[in-house]
């Protein structure tokens, strides 16, 4: 579990490093390529953070050398160190702050309170206010219903709930908190301008419309909603809705420059790890019994030369 823990604090640095690169980046993709492309750009982020978790290369004077007998007994780290016990205790509370305010946004929805939103991670749905046919004229209601659909056709709930959950599991970072948080606003952004490419003639009418949507007022961490804290649509999403759509050939090359972006934050992250050190295998109690039982078994560990060079000399 130390190794996890030690695992857990490397993938959070590569992590770390990636969102300030995205935070450095989304504006100007947005500006360049579109509201899209600065959403995708955030795909950095988890192939850094997994990239960092597969196993490094051996380094050179790493490569398996003589095996060496070790005596019985070896040892095994005993329990859960506090550390761990900290982490977990972290995970298990904001899962369970998660999930109450996904209890809660969902008991304002039974009564009309809350929405327009998705809902849901397996099988999204629509949720919308009581007064919904009150407030909305027909056609804001067609586009309100583009935009939610946007959300379901392209899996926005399931990210969420990859983020939800990455929140929960990095709990001490704060830069994946903010992440998260600017991670829903780039997703919202993006399905505005999803809807504005199917109707470019209505951006007025979809700026009222927007302006109409009331702010979450409870968390959502299992579904799609404008964050409450965020600033309203009018200030944000019209400026983004002024926005010329880009080119196809821009788009495109958007496109591939997030890729090798992402590419690169993979590679990056798994080149930076340290050296694999040589394996050994812990045993536990029973294990070391057996082994007491028979004195022509030994522990066999494969070390380099350099290494059984050392450690011949330190015996001595």
């Amino acid at each position: 579990m130390t190794d996890l823990l030690a695992d857990l604090l490397r993938a959070n640095l590569a992590a770390s490093l990636a969102i300030a690169l995205v935070f450095a980046l989304r504006l100007p993709a947005r500006r360049l390529f579109g509201a899209e492309m600065a959403y995708r750009l955030w795909l950095v982020v988890p192939l850094a953070f997994v990239a960092s978790l597969i196993p490094a290369a051996e380094a050179p004077n790493g490569t398996p050398g003589p095996s060496l007998p070790l005596p019985i007994p070896l040892a095994q780290p005993g329990g859960l160190s506090l550390a761990v016990e900290v982490w977990a205790a972290g995970v298990l509370a904001l899962l369970a702050l998660m999930a109450f305010g996904q209890w809660r946004f969902l008991q304002r929805a039974k009564v009309g309170a809350a929405g327009p939103a998705v809902v849901g991670v397996i099988a999204p749905r629509i949720v919308t206010p009581a007064d919904y046919y009150a407030r909305f004229t027909a056609e804001e209601r067609a586009l309100v219903r583009a935009h939610e659909r946007a959300h379901i056709d392209r899996g926005d709930p399931k990210v969420n709930a990859w983020v939800a959950l990455a929140q929960a599991i990095n709990w001490f970072n704060p830069l994946v908190h903010l992440a998260a948080y600017y991670v829903r606003l780039d997703q919202e952004l993006a399905c505005d301008a999803t809807v504005m490419a199917r109707w470019p003639s209505e951006r007025r009418r979809y700026a009222q419309t927007m302006l109409k949507t009331q702010l979450a007022a409870d968390p959502l961490p299992f579904g799609c909603y404008w964050p409450a804290p965020s600033h309203h649509p009018l200030e944000a999403r019209v400026a983004m809705l002024k926005q010329a759509r880009p080119s196809q050939t821009r788009a495109l090359a958007g496109f591939w420059i997030v890729m090798a972006l992402a590419g690169a934050a993979g590679f990056g992250a798994w080149a930076a790890q340290p050296p694999a050190p040589p394996h050994v295998r812990w045993l536990d109690q029973p294990q070391q019994a057996a082994l007491r039982r028979e004195p022509a078994t030994v522990v066999v560990i494969s070390l380099s030369s350099e290494q059984v060079a050392a450690l011949r000399a330190a015996s001595r």
